[in-house]
């Protein structure tokens, strides 16, 4: 049965932060089916009873939502016929089910929220939700590039930066919420998008499209979760505020889940 740690347990299924909760834990306020604990290492499973002093944890059971920082070289899909590692192989075997809320290509890292429940996959993917990201690429950003940034463009082909068995041919890009040009040197430029849509590779074919690679790409938050200090590799459940944020969307949109 797949155990966490106890103060990821409490984090997520109470208002309490991961810090409290080790706060908790050593002031011996923390008991596991009626055996108080010190360890702030234990673990724990969904059938243990979790109690914060008489006061049962009650386990979350509507939906759930995880952070995960992917690195460079996994896929975000559940098999490939090739072998190549996914991000699943990296995730706990307890979120094989979970779905991700977009995309980053194989060779693209950062921020990527998944869940349990597919109508709110579905509703965040096709949401106008800011997305923010870091990037670095091949050439410099003319004026023609910072207009179609501002103002955006339809591009009767995309292909250029797709996939190269991609369906998709021509793409209408919105402008730009904001960006921010770092400065360029030894033929590269790094820059800060955000953008509001989250379209088949599209910050790849809007680079492509001015022949411009985009060599790095890291995406670090999708509207009020940011990436924060999470390593490569790992993962986090949502916080109290970010689940806040997130019912507060589901009830003014009318999403049912």
């Amino acid at each position: 049965m797949e155990k966490m740690r106890l103060n990821k347990f409490i984090a997520h299924n109470t208002n309490y932060s991961r810090r409290e909760a080790d706060e908790l834990i050593q002031k011996g306020k923390v008991s596991i089916n009626g055996r108080l604990v010190s360890d702030m290492g234990v673990s724990v499973s969904m059938d243990d009873k979790v109690r914060i002093g008489s006061h049962i944890v009650k386990k979350k059971n509507d939906f759930t939502m995880i952070v995960y920082n992917k690195a460079k070289g996994e896929l975000v899909t559940k098999k490939d016929d090739r072998g190549r590692k996914t991000i699943y192989d990296s995730l706990p075997k307890g979120f094989s089910k979970f779905v991700s809320i977009g995309r980053l290509d194989y060779a693209s890292e950062g921020l990527l929220l998944l869940t349990d429940s597919p109508a709110i996959a579905t509703a965040l993917m096709k949401s106008d939700i800011e997305r923010e990201y870091y990037l670095k690429i091949k050439g410099e950003i003319n004026e023609e590039v910072k207009t179609a940034m501002r103002e955006g463009f339809f591009a009767a082909d995309a292909t250029k930066g797709a996939h190269a068995k991609t369906q998709i041919k021509s793409m209408e890009f919105k402008p730009f919420v904001a960006f921010d040009i770092f400065g360029s040197s030894g033929g590269y430029t790094k820059l800060r998008v955000m953008i509001n849509e989250g379209k088949n590779r599209e910050l790849r074919r809007f680079f492509g499209y001015f022949d411009l690679e985009v060599m790095d790409l890291k995406r670090v938050s999708f509207g009020r979760v940011e990436l924060g200090m999470l390593k490569e590799g790992k993962w986090r459940y949502f916080e109290k505020s970010e689940y806040d944020d997130l019912r507060d969307f589901l009830k003014t949109n009318g999403i049912r889940y």
